[in-house]
Order: structure tokens, then C-alpha cells, then sequence
């Protein structure tokens, strides 16, 4: 097969996985050098979230949820991996590496929340199944009212205290109304917000590098002390994820396109919401975890799909096809 020159939406993703992760770590940078300014912006914390979890809603259509009727089993394989791998995960890293109470909760908590929207650019670049992941996606964001507070009270209760009934309270301000209101102006402005839908990504990008900026700030004492550990925690955790996600999708039986699809539906989480939840309900150390995360996965997440374009690079066309069905 000869090799095609990127269409402008592979370069437009391109641009989006070098882009994003460099714009939430000028969010960091700055986060660290301003601690004044940032923590001033810690009360905007949850309106950044939700105008993040609109601009989800607004990328929705039906057919997104059509899809569960017609290919459960990996649907429903990539939802129960998110929610059973990574908080199991994210306990053993915190066991492992000993963490303190605060950043465990913290890890823990990423490790309990939803998919990251990010994963849906990070599939495409892959060559995964795009339309699985973005189901994924809206099915594990949908149930994070309910699983997100129960988890990380059973898992994270141990740490520190935990108001699950108030947690699932505010995920449903912050994720559940949102996405579904803007789910609804798509399908009554749909005309109107195809053509904004360009410009969703860098505004959703843009709040998490103030929501980072906040958490970066209000902890940047304890960056200085701990920085490492927590990077070293969050690289286990994402990697972890990844590897394990592809691997149970592999053991059952799953397609490769599809195993590629649950291991960056995994591997990535909506840590920009772990950093809020943690920010509010735990302490400015438990946020750490999240905002540390937010960085990271975007970075692992190009580095994956690249990964895995060079691996189909070096297959056979009748391979290709294969992995396909």
C-alpha cells in the first residue's frame, strides 16, 4: 500500500496530541511560578469542568449510543475495564510506592473517575476503532455519578474521609447536566454547532490548563518535595493501564482495533475532574495526582498511537484487514 499524504483531520489530531499536552504543562509552569494568582482561580475550579463536560455533550450525537446495541460486548468490556482496572490499579501503585494518605486518595480517585475525552483524538491517531472509543467514553462519563463516589469511598475511605453522597451530588452538576444538555443542543442547533465543532477541543483543552494552573498552585510546595513520587505514581498507573487493557480485550477474544480502542479507553482518564473532586473534597496534595496526570496521559497517548501506526506499518495488508473485523 503506498503511503498517503495525512488528511487534514490526521493533521489537525497531529496538531491537537503535540499541542495539547504542551499547553496543561505552560498551565503547570505557571501554576508553580504564580501560586497567588492560581489559587485565586481554585473557586472556578467546577464551572471550567462543566464547560468542559458541555463541550462533550455538544460533540454527541445518537448514533454514539446506537452503537451499545450494536456491539455490546466491547462497549461493555472497555466500561468494566475502566472502572475495575484503573482504581485497582491505582491502589496497588499507592501500596507499592507507599504513598501518603493524600496523594493515594488522589491516585486512587483518578484512577475511579471516567474516561478522558482526549482518548477520542489518541484512537483516531492509533488507527482504533474511533467510534467505539467516543461510545466508551459517554458510557463511562454517564455512570460516573454513581460508580466514581462508590469507588473511591471503598478504595480511598481508608486514606481519607470521604463524602460519597456529596461527591456524586457535584458529579452530577459538573459531568451528568452538562453533557446531556449538550447533547440536546446538538440535536436542536446541529447546523450551528458543526460549525463550531473545530474550535470544542483547544476551549475543553484551554479550561483544563487553568484547571491544572489552580491545582499546580495551590500545591506547589509539595511539587518540590514530591514531584517525582507522583510522576513515578502516575506513569505506573497510565502504564499500567494501557498495557493491561489491551491485554484483557487480547485474552477475550476482542479484534486488535478493538483491544487498541479499551487499552487508550484505560489508560486514559478524565483527570481533570480527579483533580477537581480531590481539590474539593480532599485536600490541595490529593489534587496533585490529577493535575500530574492530565499531563502525562496526553504525552503516553502519542506516544502509543504512534507506536502502534509503526506496528501496522510493518504488517501485511491481508493482516491489516484481519485486525479490522
Amino acid at each position: 500500500m503506498s503511503t498517503a499524504s495525512p488528511s487534514p483531520e490526521d493533521r489537525s489530531a497531529r496538531v491537537a496530541v503535540t499541542v495539547f499536552p504542551l499547553l496543561v504543562l505552560a498551565g503547570a509552569g505557571l501554576g508553580f511560578a504564580l501560586p497567588g494568582p492560581a489559587v485565586s482561580v481554585l473557586p472556578y475550579v467546577n464551572t471550567l469542568l462543566a464547560v468542559i463536560m458541555f463541550g462533550m455533550g455538544l460533540t454527541l450525537t445518537l448514533p454514539d449510543f446506537a452503537l451499545v446495541a450494536r456491539r455490546p460486548l466491547p462497549v461493555l468490556l472497555g466500561v468494566i475495564a475502566q472502572y475495575v482496572i484503573m482504581p485497582l490499579v491505582g491502589l496497588g501503585v499507592s501500596v507499592l510506592l507507599q504513598l501518603p494518605p493524600e496523594l493515594a486518595a488522589g491516585v486512587i480517585l483518578v484512577g475511579c473517575a471516567p474516561g478522558g475525552t482526549a482518548s477520542n483524538v489518541i484512537a483516531y491517531l492509533a488507527k482504533a476503532d474511533t467510534a467505539l472509543s467516543v461510545t466508551m467514553t459517554s458510557i463511562s462519563t454517564l455512570l460516573a455519578p454513581l460508580l466514581t463516589p462508590l469507588l473511591t469511598l471503598w478504595l480511598a475511605g481508608q486514606y481519607m474521609p470521604v463524602d460519597g453522597a456529596a461527591m456524586a451530588l457535584s458529579i452530577v452538576k459538573i459531568v451528568l447536566v452538562p453533557v446531556i444538555l449538550g447533547l440536546v443542543v446538538r440535536l436542536l442547533l446541529g447546523r450551528f454547532v458543526d460549525r463550531i465543532l473545530p474550535a470544542l477541543p483547544w476551549i475543553s483543552v484551554a479550561a483544563i490548563a487553568v484547571v491544572v494552573f489552580a491545582v499546580v498552585g495551590n500545591s506547589a510546595a509539595l511539587i518540590a518535595s514530591a514531584g517525582l513520587l507522583v510522576l513515578l505514581a502516575v506513569i505506573l498507573h497510565n502504564g499500567l493501564g494501557f498495557l493491561l487493557g489491551y491485554g484483557i480485550a487480547r485474552a477475550l477474544k476482542q479484534p486488535i482495533r478493538s483491544a487498541r480502542t479499551v487499552s487508550i479507553e484505560v489508560g486514559m482518564q478524565n483527570s481533570g475532574l480527579a483533580a477537581g473532586l480531590a481539590a474539593q473534597y480532599f485536600s490541595p496534595a490529593a489534587a496533585l495526582p490529577g493535575a500530574v496526570f492530565s499531563i502525562w496521559h496526553n504525552l503516553s497517548g502519542a506516544l502509543l498511537a504512534a507506536i502502534y501506526r509503526r506496528t501496522d506499518a510493518g504488517r501485511a495488508p491481508s493482516a491489516l484487514a484481519d485486525s479490522a473485523q
